[in-house]
């Protein structure tokens, strides 16, 4: 279990660097969405290992609206820049 964690983590970095990386705010964004992702993942693949779902509840409001409220936001960064 412990290497599954692990591997997650690791997976976390790839986005990390990305958003380090580039300028572009809508990259930078995205890269963010998926880091809210994956540690939603991780945290229902913990819930369900310990057996707490309310772990697990939190991360599905994570999963369902946490990303649209960061879309949205990245779309209306793009169009003030873009005025």
């Amino acid at each position: 279990m412990d290497s599954i964690l692990i591997a997650m983590i690791l997976a976390l970095l790839i986005p990390i660097y990305e958003a380090w990386q580039d300028d572009d705010i809508w990259q930078t964004i995205l890269a963010f969405t998926s880091i809210a992702t994956k540690t939603s993942i991780m945290m229902l693949v913990i819930s369900v290992s310990r057996d707490d779902w309310s772990i697990g509840v939190v991360a599905v409001i994570i999963l369902s609206v946490g990303n649209a409220g960061l879309m949205l936001m990245a779309h209306l960064i793009k169009r003030i820049n873009e005025a």
